[in-house]
Protein backbone atom coordinates (compact mmCIF):
# COMPACT_ATOMS: atom_id res chain seq x y z
CA UNK A 1 0.00 0.00 0.00
CA UNK A 2 1.56 3.16 -1.03
CA UNK A 3 0.20 6.71 0.49
CA UNK A 4 1.72 10.01 -0.34
CA UNK A 5 1.03 11.08 3.25
CA UNK A 6 0.85 9.21 6.31
CA UNK A 7 -0.51 11.07 9.61
CA UNK A 8 0.52 8.36 12.31
CA UNK A 9 4.00 9.48 11.67
CA UNK A 10 4.00 12.63 13.88
CA UNK A 11 1.66 10.28 16.36
CA UNK A 12 4.57 7.25 16.74
CA UNK A 13 6.23 8.17 20.32
CA UNK A 14 5.87 10.12 23.64
CA UNK A 15 8.51 12.66 22.22
CA UNK A 16 7.29 13.62 18.76
CA UNK A 17 3.96 14.08 20.26
CA UNK A 18 5.54 16.57 22.72
CA UNK A 19 7.36 18.26 20.02
CA UNK A 20 4.40 18.65 17.56
CA UNK A 21 1.36 19.88 20.51
CA UNK A 22 -0.24 22.64 19.68
CA UNK A 23 -1.47 23.18 23.07
CA UNK A 24 0.58 22.99 26.09
CA UNK A 25 -0.59 23.89 29.84
CA UNK A 26 1.61 26.23 32.25
CA UNK A 27 1.23 27.57 36.03
CA UNK A 28 0.94 30.95 34.58
CA UNK A 29 -2.72 29.79 32.66
CA UNK A 30 -4.48 28.98 36.06
CA UNK A 31 -6.28 31.44 38.21
CA UNK A 32 -6.87 29.19 41.86
CA UNK A 33 -10.01 29.93 43.51
CA UNK A 34 -10.22 30.41 47.15
CA UNK A 35 -12.95 30.14 49.29
CA UNK A 36 -12.30 32.61 53.14
CA UNK A 37 -13.95 31.81 55.90
CA UNK A 38 -14.37 33.90 59.33
CA UNK A 39 -12.24 32.59 62.59
CA UNK A 40 -8.51 31.38 62.70
CA UNK A 41 -6.98 28.00 62.22
CA UNK A 42 -9.79 26.93 60.38
CA UNK A 43 -9.57 24.35 57.03
CA UNK A 44 -12.95 22.86 56.54
CA UNK A 45 -13.51 20.46 53.37
CA UNK A 46 -16.54 21.40 50.93
CA UNK A 47 -18.24 18.13 51.29
CA UNK A 48 -19.30 18.45 47.55
CA UNK A 49 -16.38 19.64 46.54
CA UNK A 50 -14.03 16.60 48.15
CA UNK A 51 -10.11 17.49 48.82
CA UNK A 52 -11.54 21.27 48.19
CA UNK A 53 -11.58 23.66 51.61
CA UNK A 54 -12.35 26.98 53.26
CA UNK A 55 -9.70 28.27 54.81
CA UNK A 56 -9.68 31.14 57.71
CA UNK A 57 -7.49 34.15 56.45
CA UNK A 58 -4.09 32.95 58.51
CA UNK A 59 -4.45 29.56 56.40
CA UNK A 60 -5.31 31.39 53.50
CA UNK A 61 -2.22 32.85 53.45
CA UNK A 62 -0.64 29.76 54.12
CA UNK A 63 -2.23 28.39 51.01
CA UNK A 64 -1.25 31.07 48.72
CA UNK A 65 2.54 30.75 49.84
CA UNK A 66 2.24 27.58 48.56
CA UNK A 67 0.74 28.44 45.29
CA UNK A 68 3.47 31.05 44.73
CA UNK A 69 5.74 28.37 45.37
CA UNK A 70 4.25 25.86 43.02
CA UNK A 71 4.65 28.88 40.24
CA UNK A 72 1.19 30.05 40.10
CA UNK A 73 0.43 33.56 40.24
CA UNK A 74 -2.76 33.99 40.25
CA UNK A 75 -6.03 33.72 43.03
CA UNK A 76 -9.72 34.57 43.06
CA UNK A 77 -10.82 35.13 46.12
CA UNK A 78 -14.73 34.80 47.34
CA UNK A 79 -15.80 34.87 51.24
CA UNK A 80 -18.42 33.27 53.38
CA UNK A 81 -20.27 36.12 55.26
CA UNK A 82 -21.64 35.27 58.03
CA UNK A 83 -25.71 35.27 58.34
CA UNK A 84 -26.40 37.93 60.46
CA UNK A 85 -23.98 39.94 58.48
CA UNK A 86 -25.99 39.60 55.50
CA UNK A 87 -28.93 41.90 54.10
CA UNK A 88 -31.07 43.19 51.07
CA UNK A 89 -28.49 46.23 50.13
CA UNK A 90 -24.85 44.31 49.86
CA UNK A 91 -23.90 46.85 53.19
CA UNK A 92 -21.16 44.15 54.57
CA UNK A 93 -19.47 44.10 50.94
CA UNK A 94 -18.41 47.80 51.25
CA UNK A 95 -17.18 47.45 54.39
CA UNK A 96 -13.49 48.41 54.77
CA UNK A 97 -13.07 46.07 57.61
CA UNK A 98 -14.88 43.10 56.00
CA UNK A 99 -13.77 39.91 55.54
CA UNK A 100 -12.71 40.74 52.03
CA UNK A 101 -11.01 43.35 52.42
CA UNK A 102 -9.08 42.07 55.32
CA UNK A 103 -8.30 39.19 53.19
CA UNK A 104 -6.97 40.90 50.33
CA UNK A 105 -4.33 43.26 52.85
CA UNK A 106 -2.95 39.94 54.28
CA UNK A 107 -2.58 38.11 51.07
CA UNK A 108 -0.64 41.24 49.52
CA UNK A 109 0.82 41.79 52.76
CA UNK A 110 2.79 38.27 52.58
CA UNK A 111 2.91 37.89 49.23
CA UNK A 112 2.54 40.83 47.41
CA UNK A 113 3.33 39.55 43.76
CA UNK A 114 0.28 37.36 43.96
CA UNK A 115 -1.84 38.71 41.40
CA UNK A 116 -5.10 39.38 43.80
CA UNK A 117 -8.55 38.74 41.77
CA UNK A 118 -11.80 39.54 43.95
CA UNK A 119 -15.19 38.25 43.17
CA UNK A 120 -17.83 41.26 42.93
CA UNK A 121 -21.37 40.35 43.72
CA UNK A 122 -23.79 40.53 45.97
CA UNK A 123 -24.63 37.02 46.46
CA UNK A 124 -22.66 35.89 49.13
CA UNK A 125 -23.92 39.38 51.01
CA UNK A 126 -27.80 39.22 50.76
CA UNK A 127 -30.12 38.10 52.93
CA UNK A 128 -32.19 36.73 49.75
CA UNK A 129 -28.97 34.99 48.07
CA UNK A 130 -29.14 36.95 45.04
CA UNK A 131 -26.80 38.76 43.19
CA UNK A 132 -28.58 42.18 43.58
CA UNK A 133 -30.81 44.39 45.93
CA UNK A 134 -34.22 42.93 45.93
CA UNK A 135 -37.86 45.08 45.64
CA UNK A 136 -40.89 43.84 45.11
CA UNK A 137 -39.76 39.97 44.35
CA UNK A 138 -37.84 41.91 41.32
CA UNK A 139 -33.47 42.04 41.39
CA UNK A 140 -33.33 45.77 40.64
CA UNK A 141 -30.46 46.13 38.23
CA UNK A 142 -29.54 49.79 38.89
CA UNK A 143 -29.37 50.32 42.45
CA UNK A 144 -26.94 46.39 42.35
CA UNK A 145 -24.55 48.52 40.15
CA UNK A 146 -24.16 51.34 42.29
CA UNK A 147 -23.36 48.99 45.01
CA UNK A 148 -21.03 46.90 43.04
CA UNK A 149 -18.96 50.21 41.77
CA UNK A 150 -18.77 51.38 45.25
CA UNK A 151 -17.69 47.21 46.49
CA UNK A 152 -15.09 47.20 43.11
CA UNK A 153 -13.62 50.44 44.81
CA UNK A 154 -13.21 49.27 48.17
CA UNK A 155 -11.43 46.14 46.97
CA UNK A 156 -9.60 48.11 45.40
CA UNK A 157 -8.34 50.13 48.57
CA UNK A 158 -7.28 47.04 49.89
CA UNK A 159 -5.05 46.26 47.71
CA UNK A 160 -6.81 44.15 44.65
CA UNK A 161 -5.03 44.26 41.56
CA UNK A 162 -8.28 43.09 39.14
CA UNK A 163 -12.05 43.06 40.77
CA UNK A 164 -14.51 40.53 38.97
CA UNK A 165 -17.81 40.91 38.60
CA UNK A 166 -19.66 38.07 38.21
CA UNK A 167 -23.29 39.13 39.03
CA UNK A 168 -24.76 39.76 35.15
CA UNK A 169 -26.24 42.80 36.28
CA UNK A 170 -26.43 45.44 32.53
CA UNK A 171 -23.78 48.66 32.58
CA UNK A 172 -21.57 47.54 35.57
CA UNK A 173 -18.52 47.03 33.80
CA UNK A 174 -18.71 50.45 32.45
CA UNK A 175 -19.62 51.68 36.42
CA UNK A 176 -17.12 50.02 37.81
CA UNK A 177 -14.36 51.52 35.24
CA UNK A 178 -16.19 54.58 36.09
CA UNK A 179 -15.77 54.50 39.62
CA UNK A 180 -11.68 52.90 39.77
CA UNK A 181 -10.92 56.00 37.57
CA UNK A 182 -12.33 58.48 39.85
CA UNK A 183 -10.94 57.26 42.89
CA UNK A 184 -7.35 57.39 41.23
CA UNK A 185 -7.25 53.25 40.99
CA UNK A 186 -6.09 53.66 37.19
CA UNK A 187 -4.03 50.49 37.83
CA UNK A 188 -6.84 48.47 38.38
CA UNK A 189 -7.94 45.48 36.59
CA UNK A 190 -11.49 44.25 35.93
CA UNK A 191 -12.01 40.81 34.55
CA UNK A 192 -15.52 40.40 33.36
CA UNK A 193 -17.93 37.55 33.86
CA UNK A 194 -19.12 38.54 30.50
CA UNK A 195 -21.22 35.55 29.46
CA UNK A 196 -21.83 33.76 33.00
CA UNK A 197 -25.00 30.91 32.12
CA UNK A 198 -28.00 29.95 34.27
CA UNK A 199 -26.15 26.53 34.84
CA UNK A 200 -26.97 23.16 37.06
CA UNK A 201 -23.42 23.08 37.35
CA UNK A 202 -23.12 25.83 40.35
CA UNK A 203 -24.52 23.26 43.31
CA UNK A 204 -21.16 22.91 45.29
CA UNK A 205 -20.05 26.50 44.97
CA UNK A 206 -23.28 27.80 46.78
CA UNK A 207 -22.89 24.99 49.16
CA UNK A 208 -19.13 26.37 49.96
CA UNK A 209 -20.47 29.98 50.24
CA UNK A 210 -24.07 29.32 51.19
CA UNK A 211 -25.34 31.55 48.37
CA UNK A 212 -27.90 29.68 47.33
CA UNK A 213 -30.87 32.05 46.09
CA UNK A 214 -34.07 32.10 48.84
CA UNK A 215 -36.36 32.35 46.38
CA UNK A 216 -36.61 31.70 42.41
CA UNK A 217 -33.70 31.13 40.37
CA UNK A 218 -31.15 33.56 38.64
CA UNK A 219 -32.44 33.09 35.21
CA UNK A 220 -33.03 36.87 35.10
CA UNK A 221 -29.62 37.42 34.75
CA UNK A 222 -27.56 35.16 34.42
CA UNK A 223 -27.84 34.29 30.59
CA UNK A 224 -30.16 31.08 28.75
CA UNK A 225 -27.74 28.25 27.91
CA UNK A 226 -29.69 27.46 24.65
CA UNK A 227 -28.06 30.87 23.09
CA UNK A 228 -24.60 31.79 21.91
CA UNK A 229 -25.03 35.01 19.84
CA UNK A 230 -25.79 36.82 23.20
CA UNK A 231 -22.57 35.95 24.62
CA UNK A 232 -20.90 37.32 21.77
CA UNK A 233 -22.87 40.72 22.26
CA UNK A 234 -22.07 40.78 26.31
CA UNK A 235 -18.64 40.30 25.62
CA UNK A 236 -18.39 43.15 23.61
CA UNK A 237 -20.55 45.52 25.10
CA UNK A 238 -18.28 44.11 28.75
CA UNK A 239 -14.97 45.56 26.13
CA UNK A 240 -16.50 48.52 25.03
CA UNK A 241 -17.36 49.37 28.83
CA UNK A 242 -14.00 49.04 29.92
CA UNK A 243 -13.07 45.18 30.86
CA UNK A 244 -9.69 44.39 30.53
CA UNK A 245 -10.38 40.25 30.48
CA UNK A 246 -13.69 38.87 29.75
CA UNK A 247 -14.83 35.67 31.24
CA UNK A 248 -16.76 32.81 29.79
CA UNK A 249 -18.75 30.27 32.66
CA UNK A 250 -19.38 27.21 33.04
CA UNK A 251 -16.27 25.75 31.04
CA UNK A 252 -16.98 22.22 29.57
CA UNK A 253 -20.53 22.80 28.73
CA UNK A 254 -19.89 25.71 27.16
CA UNK A 255 -15.96 25.15 24.91
CA UNK A 256 -18.58 26.43 21.97
CA UNK A 257 -18.75 29.72 23.26
CA UNK A 258 -15.15 30.36 24.77
CA UNK A 259 -14.23 30.13 20.76
CA UNK A 260 -16.91 32.18 19.47
CA UNK A 261 -15.98 35.00 22.00
CA UNK A 262 -12.70 34.31 21.49
CA UNK A 263 -12.36 35.04 17.79
CA UNK A 264 -14.40 37.99 18.58
CA UNK A 265 -12.56 40.21 21.36
CA UNK A 266 -9.18 42.02 21.14
CA UNK A 267 -8.50 41.01 25.68
CA UNK A 268 -7.38 38.17 26.97
CA UNK A 269 -10.58 35.43 27.65
CA UNK A 270 -10.83 33.44 30.40
CA UNK A 271 -13.12 30.34 31.61
CA UNK A 272 -14.21 29.60 34.86
CA UNK A 273 -14.22 25.46 35.44
CA UNK A 274 -16.67 25.63 37.76
CA UNK A 275 -17.44 23.40 40.76
CA UNK A 276 -19.89 20.95 39.36
CA UNK A 277 -17.35 20.23 36.65
CA UNK A 278 -14.83 19.22 39.44
CA UNK A 279 -17.33 17.46 41.53
CA UNK A 280 -18.38 15.12 38.31
CA UNK A 281 -14.18 14.27 37.79
CA UNK A 282 -13.98 13.48 41.63
CA UNK A 283 -16.96 11.50 41.89
CA UNK A 284 -16.25 9.43 38.66
CA UNK A 285 -12.78 8.97 39.91
CA UNK A 286 -13.87 7.88 43.09
CA UNK A 287 -15.81 5.07 41.78
CA UNK A 288 -13.08 4.09 39.25
CA UNK A 289 -14.84 4.65 36.47
CA UNK A 290 -11.84 7.32 34.80
CA UNK A 291 -8.05 7.95 35.48
CA UNK A 292 -8.58 11.23 37.06
CA UNK A 293 -4.87 12.81 36.47
CA UNK A 294 -5.65 11.76 33.18
CA UNK A 295 -9.16 13.58 33.28
CA UNK A 296 -7.99 16.85 35.06
CA UNK A 297 -5.42 17.19 32.20
CA UNK A 298 -8.00 16.80 29.16
CA UNK A 299 -10.39 18.61 30.40
CA UNK A 300 -8.44 21.67 30.94
CA UNK A 301 -6.19 21.32 27.63
CA UNK A 302 -9.61 21.78 26.30
CA UNK A 303 -10.46 25.02 27.60
CA UNK A 304 -7.09 26.29 25.95
CA UNK A 305 -7.57 24.43 23.04
CA UNK A 306 -10.52 26.29 22.96
CA UNK A 307 -9.07 29.61 23.27
CA UNK A 308 -9.17 30.49 26.54
CA UNK A 309 -6.16 32.03 27.87
CA UNK A 310 -6.65 31.77 31.61
CA UNK A 311 -8.31 29.14 33.33
CA UNK A 312 -9.87 29.60 36.83
CA UNK A 313 -10.20 25.92 38.05
CA UNK A 314 -9.85 24.06 41.64
CA UNK A 315 -7.83 21.43 39.97
CA UNK A 316 -5.01 23.81 39.48
CA UNK A 317 -2.71 22.50 41.89
CA UNK A 318 -2.88 18.89 40.77
CA UNK A 319 -2.76 20.12 37.20
CA UNK A 320 0.90 21.35 38.32
CA UNK A 321 1.98 18.28 40.10
CA UNK A 322 0.72 16.54 36.69
CA UNK A 323 2.48 18.55 34.73
CA UNK A 324 5.53 18.56 36.83
CA UNK A 325 6.19 14.65 37.23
Amino acid sequence: MYLQRRNRILRQSPAIRSMVAETMLTPNDFIVPLFITEGENITQEIASMPNYFRYSIDNTVKEVKELWRMGIKSVLLFVKSKDELKDNKGTEAINPNGLMQRSIKAIKDTVPEMLVMTDVALDPFSSYGHDGIVENGQIVNDPTVEVLAQMSVSHAQAGADFVAPSDMMDGRIGAIRKALEENNFINTGIMAYSAKYASCFYGPFRDALDSAPGFGDKKTYQMDYANRIEAVKEALMDVEEGADIVMVKPGLPYLDIVREVKNAVDVPVSVYNISGEYAMIKAAAKMGWIDEDKAILETLTSFKRAGADLIATYFAKDAVRILNH
